[in-house]
Order: structure tokens, then sequence, then C-alpha cells
């Protein structure tokens, strides 16, 4: 095999939940110019057709299914249907989450639920559901999309920094329980990157200064920038393909050295 053929995803299968938009739906279109067939979810079918519609407009021939990944019997009969008009699914990318900024006394146990059934449940719930049959296959990949959350605290976040602290070792423990059947299960780790959702969060104020979190984000990132969806592109190609076949268990930080930093000193 030649070494660009290692990265390519030709002939694979591709499920990549809440990849109707932003960081998934980046991903998705990076695994499908490897050429690997695309398959995604979202909870509505109106979220579905604008992501059809996205994917097409790229030339993209992707499959959509409604489906809600919390619920376990959902995610069950979308994996049997996949397996039955598509194929295996050979990679599984646990992306779909969400989350809630509230101060942990302020927050209600029903919100703090929520967020962890997303961003820990689910992805536990479709790894189960895809994992039997890769073992049948001989192999496959999954990519939980974690978090600087991961391993760093801050404010109004406990929720979803539990859950991400969680799906880290979720992956480990997959990697672990897994690997004897040639199955990778890894993390991606983003840093902070420039979607619609942190849009408000870079606007330029009325005075024509930077918004205070624009600033701290800059002043922590040595890359002296916010990432890109497209920046998480070659680590997911990589992650998903046999370039990287012994690479298990490891959370990939793409957070432009953020984890490195300590921050700038006050001038």
């Amino acid at each position: 095999m030649g070494f660009e053929e290692k990265f390519s995803l030709k002939g694979k299968v591709a499920l990549v939940t809440g990849a109707s938009y932003g960081i998934g739906f980046a991903i998705a279109s990076a695994f499908a110019q490897a050429g690997a067939t695309i398959v995604f979810n979202d909870l509505r079918q109106e979220s579905i057709d604008k992501g059809m519609a996205a994917y097409k407009e790229k030339g993209i021939d992707a499959h959509g299914f409604v489906c809600d990944v919390t619920d376990e019997e959902q995610v069950k009969a979308m994996v049997a249907q996949i397996e039955k008009e598509i194929g295996v699914i050979d990679i599984l990318v646990n992306n779909a989450g969400i989350i809630k900024r509230i101060p942990m006394i302020e927050m209600e146990a029903k919100d703090f639920r929520q967020v962890v059934d997303v961003d820990l449940n689910a992805p536990f719930i479709v790894s189960k559901a895809v994992i039997p049959s890769m073992i049948k296959k001989g192999g496959g990949k999954i990519i939980n999309i974690c978090s600087m959350m991961s391993e760093f605290g801050r404010e109004t976040v406990s929720a979803y920094a539990a859950a991400k602290g969680g799906l880290k070792m979720l992956t480990k423990n997959i990697a672990s329980e897994y690997g004897q059947y040639n199955i990778q299960c890894n993390g991606i780790g983003p840093g902070y990157i420039a979607t619609p959702q942190t849009a408000p969060l870079r606007e330029t104020q009325p005075d024509g200064s930077k918004h205070p979190f624009d600033q701290f984000i800059l002043a922590k990132t040595p890359a002296n920038r916010w990432g890109e969806p497209e920046d998480l592109q070659g680590p997911a190609v990589f992650l998903a393909s046999e370039a990287s076949d012994f690479v298990n268990g490891l959370i990939l930080y793409v957070d432009g050295g953020i984890a490195a930093y300590i921050g700038k000193q006050p001038s």
C-alpha cells in the first residue's frame, strides 16, 4: 500500500452524528473527499433537509436519518437501517452535543442530566450499537468529539465539563476493551472554533474593540486566532484512516496550543 493510500477512506461508510452543520459537517465533508460514504443524523427532518442541501451543494451524496441519539431504541433502528441500505458502519464520529452555560448553583438537575445525556450517554449508546458489526467485519474507527473541557474547568460549564471529561475516559475504555478486535477509539478535543454558535463572542463592540471573550481566547492561544472547522478535517481523516491503526485511546487536542500555554504576561 502506498503512503497516500493509508489516508484513503474509499469504500468506507462513515456515520457522523449531528453533522447537518458546523464541526460535524466539516468532518463529514473531509471524509467524503477522502472517499467515504457519509451518513448523518439530526433530531428533526427540517435539519436533515438543510444538511442534505448543504452536502449536495458541495457535490456530496450524503444520507440523512432522523434519530435522537439519546434514545437507544431509535439508535438501534437507525444503525440496522444503515447496515441494510448502505452498509456496515466502518467509521463513527460521536459529534452531536449541547452546552448550557449556567452557574452550577443556579443550574437545575434536569438541565445537568440533559447535557450529560447528549454529550456522554449518547456516545455510549451509538458506540455500543456499531461495535458488534465492527467486530464481525474485522475492525473499525470511533472518534469522539471531546473538548478542552475534557481537561480544564471554567465558569458556567459544570455539566459540559463533567460530560466531556467522562467522554475522554469512555474513549480510553473503548480503546482498552475493543482494541483486540482492531477497533481504534480516539478523541478530538477542539479548541475554540469559529462557528455560527460562537459568532456573538467574536463580534466587534460598538467602540471598535474586540469582545472581551474574544480578547481572552486570543490571549490564551499561541496561534493568536480562533480555529476554523476546517482545522479539524486533517486530524479527523487521520484518525479515521489506516494511517492511525496503531493509535488508540488518544485525545488529540486541536487547539492552537492552548493546552501548552499558561497565557500572556500582563503588560
